[in-house]
């Protein structure tokens, strides 16, 4: 019996515990009645997990002889926003917070991926499962791995997916190299000297000041990053002022910034700090920066591909799966591939017939369940077909 097909067994599964998830969704570091439910579904395959990073669960998985580890991980938390799905019967029950991106569905798939390796283990090595929680900006996978979920036994190359509702169903994608960017947040204070919007010369306008600071931010990329590079720095926010005729004391910005490569991170973040400080000074007012880093790029090694190839040629077919450029959305799943060989692939999961198609975190994002054994598959596939070769 192939994977798929077993798989597919199991489908009526997959979807209950997709929908119990969709409907009880929980922030970061507050999965507990998530994590609480995957325990109990795992001790009912037999299996027994730890619990660590707060809300977070690993599994292991031993196989019929001795080799290495792999591992496959799914998160769990899901966004602060609200669901606009109204004729779904299993819609979130929980006000402000909803699966918009899709976190419900790997933790099914993970859980039926832990399914299938339970009744049928690897003939060679072993796999340990990740449940991870707060990958929505709190790092999430940072946390697992400092509280151990790669080591003992050390997990030598690792696997994750995530849903792509752009991507019909049937299909999957993968990027070479590196394929998500660096995500890296930052305020800026510029502080000028009040007074009477009558009199501005009696003042140090920090609105002026900052429409200078903005415009000159916005050359880093176009003149200071290589053209072949990538990087994009968007601002996101501005405050400042009370009245119309009041110049304030103060205004306060902010953005984000993204990039691909590492030269590229540490010359935006160099540049923002000298243009600031430049025009700053310049117009004799006075500043405060923090910059923030946050999750690195996602590096797919590209010696995991053939994997990756061979697992979606044996379970979707051949031709199913497609090569995409890099993008510019996060995800904390770098933490993994700065440790260890990774691969992260894209599961179509749209389904353009069914009006599936919605963006991530757009607020009636949804997918074809029929995706849901298919990614169980798949990642099923990828560790017992990395074992098979090493």
């Amino acid at each position: 019996m192939t994977t798929r097909t077993r798989a597919e067994a199991i489908k009526r599964e997959l979807i209950t515990w997709r929908r119990q998830f969709h409907q009880h969704p929980e922030l970061g570091f507050e999965e507990f009645e998530t994590r609480n439910y995957v325990e109990k579904q795992l001790q009912s395959f037999g299996l027994s997990a730890t619990r660590l990073a707060k809300t977070g669960l690993t599994v292991f998985i031993p196989g019929k002889s001795n080799g290495p580890t792999v591992g496959l991980r799914a998160d769990m938390d899901a966004l602060p926003m609200q669901e606009a799905n109204e004729q779904l019967d299993y819609r979130s029950k929980h006000d402000g917070i909803a699966h918009m991106c899709g976190h419900d569905a790997h933790t099914a798939m993970l859980l039926g991926a832990a399914k299938l390796l339970a009744d049928e283990p690897p003939e060679r090595g072993n796999v340990k499962l990740l449940f991870q929680p707060a990958e929505e900006g709190l790092r999430g996978a940072e946390r697992m791995i400092q509280d151990g979920a790669l080591d003992n036994p050390k997990v030598e190359a690792i696997a994750g997916t995530h849903v792509y509702a752009k991507n019909e169903i049937g299909t999957a994608s993968v990027t070479k190299g590196l394929s998500s960017g660096a995500v890296d947040v930052f305020s800026v204070k510029i502080i000028g000297k009040g007074g009477h919007a009558a009199h501005p010369y009696l003042a140090t306008d920090p609105i002026t000041i900052t429409a200078e600071v903005i415009s000159s931010l916005q050359q880093i990329v176009s003149r200071h990053v290589d053209p072949l590079s990538s990087a994009v720095l968007s601002i996101t926010r501005i405050h400042g002022g009370s009245a119309d005729n009041v110049i304030p004391n103060e205004v306060v910005f902010g953005g984000t910034v993204r990039t691909l490569e590492p030269s590229a991170r540490d010359l935006v973040e160099s540049e923002m700090h000298r243009i600031v400080k430049g025009i700053t000074e310049a117009f004799d007012a006075q500043y405060e920066m923090d910059y923030r880093r946050g999750f690195p790029s996602v590096y797919n090694d590209p010696q995991l591909i053939p994997v990756l190839e061979q697992s979606v040629e044996n379970v979707l077919g051949s031709g199913a799966l497609h090569y995409g450029k890099p993008s510019m959305g996060g995800e904390d799943f770098s933490y993994y591939t700065e440790q260890i060989p990774g691969t992260m692939f894209r599961l179509g999961v749209g389904n353009k017939s069914k009006n599936i198609d919605a963006s991530l975190h757009s607020p009636d994002f949804n997918i074809d369940e029929d995706a849901l054994p298919l990614g169980s598959a798949l990642l099923t596939e990828w560790a017992y077909r990395y074992l098979a070769a090493h």
